[in-house]
């Protein structure tokens, strides 16, 4: 590892805030804002291309009265390379090759959770006819979505039934009623999988727990791929280097942090006969997904919180322009993941490994050293082939070395130069899984309900100099003539002479 790591156990999400004051990076709106639209346009026109502000609303109409029970929304704690250097302990400045190269690592470091009696989310415990989500300021954040979303940053706390292994995501949900939160998972997901568990055990319902609110590592956490039978709670000690305090919740045999803002415990009908109308909503992709249709739902059973709470929220959709947390993260997180899977796979060379946040790892950028012919199919074979493909990759360009794959326009170059589509540097898969949510897949194939997940027809772009090619002896053997870039030599020569010759700045 070539950075050094220093964890920081920020304590809760109040703690996080007070970092991020002092590091100058929240920005804190006092004048009022309507939860209806406003609140998330805001939130989506400011959060920037990878550098806009986290944001604290102190003033959500409808919420501002004093004995409101929740008056707060903060939201964009991750939408910055920054702040997630910041979450992770590292410099500031850590370039996103070092953030690929720690998060290759991270999700398989482990300090287990320390059960503790009591905590700051049990001071308020509503049960019975106290339980009303809309005592919260779940924000319509689009007006195109179904309903006001309450589940949009939050842990959804699930665990397997025989093994008793827990499972922390993050999936959508929609405040239905005062004590109904219906949820889009997936049958492939690690929740779709404790749902299918619990089925099969003769269960009519599944224990379900939210957390809103807590230290940043648990929704970077929940967000990622952690290996399935592993506990995310393990992994946030990790992150944080210290246990994660769990207190029992009241109504469901689960553990949620001590400190959390917020948790909303439940009972997921397993029982198509008790789904709920969801959706739609503005998802990851940047386009509406995910029809009205009958979803699972959670029935509340119980809501604890601390006193004067603050939710937590995130506007979806990466666009050019505005990227989520959830974009800032996987771009870190699913290119790590890609790295480990070809790595596993047996795969060498593989020099660099990158997942621009516009689309959130949708397509992977691959740099190689490439010492046999195919080698970049070996590449796509072995990701998609893996159970990391699932809702990413759906596009994999392949390049050599010398191209630095966090500069697009070198990757542009790359394929406008080395690609030949009939010399098979175009590779199509067909009809694989993939992403139920994507605009460009025909409606009838992004039916989770029918086939249990999205279809995907994928493709490699292989940019590498084709070594099928003959080697030319008027080129000294190689493949593809040289470039017209100047030799080290030349170029050594002309900046020793760069502020003589009248330029300002020498360039990278």
């Amino acid at each position: 590892m070539s950075i050094e790591r220093k964890p920081v156990a920020y304590g809760d999400l109040r703690g996080w805030i007070d970092a991020l004051r002092e590091a100058g990076e929240i920005k804190e709106i006092n004048a009022e804002v309507d939860w209806n639209v406003e609140l998330g346009t805001i939130m989506r026109l400011a959060q920037g291309a990878g550098d806009g502000p986290a944001l604290l609303f102190n003033n959500i109409k409808d919420y501002n009265a004093a004995d409101s029970r929740c008056r707060r929304l903060f939201g964009c704690g991750l939408s910055s390379y920054k702040r997630l250097c910041m979450m992770l302990g590292l410099p500031h400045d850590t370039h996103r090759r070092e953030l690929v190269k720690l998060g290759r690592d991270i999700l398989s470091q482990r300090i287990p959770p320390k059960i503790v009696e009591t905590g700051p989310v049990k001071e308020n415990i509503l049960k019975g006819d106290q339980v009303n989500l809309y005592d919260f300021p779940s924000p319509l954040w689009n007006r195109v979505d179904g309903g006001r979303y309450i589940l949009t940053y939050a842990a959804c706390i699930t665990k397997d039934p025989v093994t008793n292994v827990v499972n922390v995501g993050i999936y959508r949900g929609m405040v239905a009623s005062a004590t109904e939160i219906p949820m889009l998972m997936w049958r492939a997901q690690h929740i779709g999988h404790h749902f299918t568990a619990w089925q099969q055990a003769g269960h009519k319902e599944m224990p379900i727990a939210f957390v809103i609110g807590w230290e940043p590592s648990m929704g970077f956490c929940a967000g990622q791929p952690v290996a399935k039978g592993t506990s995310e709670f393990d992994v946030m000690g990790a992150i944080r280097g210290a246990p994660v305090e769990l207190v029992k919740c009241e109504t469901v045999d689960l553990h949620v942090p001590a400190s959390a803002e917020i948790v909303i415990e439940g009972m997921v009908g397993l029982d198509p006969e008790s789904y709920v109308m969801e959706g739609p909503f503005a998802e990851f992709t940047g386009y509406v997904a995910g029809d009205k249709s009958p979803k699972p739902a959670a029935r509340i059973t119980c809501i604890t919180h601390r006193n004067d709470p603050i939710l937590r929220g995130s506007i979806e959709g990466s666009m050019p322009g505005s990227y989520s947390e959830n974009a800032v993260c996987s771009s870190i997180m699913r290119a790590a993941t890609a790295w480990n899977v070809l790595d596993r796979a047996g795969v060498p060379g593989i020099v660099d490994v990158w997942c621009p946040p516009v689309h959130a790892g949708i397509n992977l950028l691959v740099s190689i050293n490439q010492s046999y012919r195919g080698q970049a199919k070996q590449v796509a074979n072995a990701i998609w082939g893996s159970s990391a493909a699932h809702v990413r990759y759906k596009h994999i360009t392949v390049v050599d070395e010398d191209i630095d794959i966090h500069d697009y326009a070198a990757v542009d170059w790359a394929i406008a130069y080395r690609v030949n589509a009939g010399e098979n540097d175009i590779v199509i898969m067909p009809a694989t899984f993939g992403a139920g949510l994507d605009p460009s897949t025909r409606r009838r194939d992004r039916n989770a309900a029918l086939f249990g997940t999205g279809k995907w027809n994928r493709m490699l772009i292989d940019a590498t100099i084709n070594l099928d090619y003959d080697p030319d002896p008027d080129l000294g053997g190689a493949r593809f003539p040289p470039t017209v870039w100047p030799s080290e030599k030349d170029s050594k020569a002309v900046f020793d002479r760069w502020e003589e010759l009248g330029f300002d700045k020498r360039p990278e």
